[in-house]
């Protein structure tokens, strides 16, 4: 059976800088509090409380400089200015770690921040001859802290990758000036607060993935106009109605599974023609499926299960031609499945 999940972690030739692809998962690991410890050791008693600390910050200061003071050694030789400024974030970064159970950031040291652990440079897109940090893959790595403002000074990073860690607090605001920033995933980590607006001012922005933390709130709409290609933010606490605007999106993949949304489920939907895959299962849509969706021809997973919609299948489920997994199941409908389901032409799961 085909995965109903799938991460499809587009590389974009004249934007991505590096030739690998990354693939998220869905566990919990991490938190802030002492009853949620790795197993590969868990933070001391004053660890915690620091990390509460920081945290608390963040809530009263979203909009803060909140740096970490370092200091560079003036015999260190830095190849350009930009590696000079990728050396201050990162420094900044490592101490704002409180835990590093895998030793990942142990070689953060020196001025050679391209041979640290997890970094990977390439040339600047606006100077092929200038090295420059252009991305960070941390995924899995069980490291609780959080996120100093200092990482706004990666203004040439592309890809930074965090999923499956202990990372707290907000999204800082300094990310605004990671203009470049293509594919950002914070998954599986304790991030908290509202939904961090700053990344709505990434203009290049395409794979998006904030699913398992604990934002809460709505989700504002302009989300919905960005020229994004994959949207993940199931498992969090979003609560709000999905926008009219909803349909404008262009994303191929979007899952917003597992929070408390409500109302109806828009008819704007059907203008997704791009979309591939969706997932809405979980929240607390009471409406009608609107016949609209027969027109999302590319379509291969429709998954509205644990709702509470209601009304009959519509008979234009029938134009949705390549789907493959379709799910409805406990919710409140009524009425006769619409005999044009069953001559879906690829249709593998009902």
């Amino acid at each position: 059976m085909k995965k109903t999940n799938i991460i499809d972690l587009h590389c974009y030739s004249s934007f991505c800088y590096l030739l690998f692809l990354l693939v998220s998962v869905f566990v919990s690991l991490c938190s802030c509090d002492e009853h949620y410890v790795s197993s590969h050791g868990g933070l001391t008693d004053k660890e915690v409380s620091y990390i509460k600390q920081r945290q608390l910050l963040y809530y009263r200061d979203e909009f803060g400089d909140r740096g970490e003071n370092v200091t560079v050694d003036p015999s260190l030789v830095f190849e350009n200015p930009r590696l000079r400024n990728a050396y201050i974030a990162l420094q900044a970064w490592k101490k704002a770690i409180l835990s590093d159970p895998l030793n990942l950031t142990a070689d953060w040291v020196g001025s050679e921040v391209c041979d640290y652990t997890g970094v990977y440079c390439a040339p600047a897109l606006d100077n092929k001859r200038i090295k420059t940090v252009a991305g960070i893959d941390l995924n899995h790595g069980d490291i609780a802290g959080y996120l100093p403002e200092e990482l706004g000074l990666l203004t040439d990073l592309a890809l930074f990758h965090i999923n499956s860690n202990r990372f707290c607090g907000t999204v800082p605001h300094k990310f605004i000036k990671l203009k470049l920033m293509f594919e950002l995933d914070l998954s599986n980590n304790r991030f908290a607060g509202k939904f961090p607006e700053v990344i709505l001012k990434l203009p290049l922005l395409k794979f998006l993935d904030l699913r398992f933390n604990e934002f809460e709130g709505t989700v504002p709409k302009e989300l919905f106009d960005k020229d994004l290609d994959a949207i993940f933010i199931n498992h969090n606490r979003f609560r709000f109605n999905l926008p009219d605007n909803f349909g404008n999106s262009p994303v191929s993949v979007i899952v917003l599974a597992n929070n408390k949304f409500h109302g109806c489920v828009p008819a704007s939907l059907g203008n997704m023609t791009s979309l591939e895959e969706i997932i809405l299962m979980n929240n607390g849509f009471r409406s009608c499926l609107p016949e609209q969706i027969g027109g999302l021809r590319n379509m291969t997973v429709f998954d509205v299960s644990f709702n509470e919609l209601m009304g009959t299948l519509p008979e234009q489920i029938g134009g949705m031609v390549s789907l493959e997994q379709l799910n409805v199941a406990y919710n409140m409908l009524s009425g006769k499945i619409p005999a044009s389901i069953c001559r879906l032409p690829k249709l593998e799961n009902f």
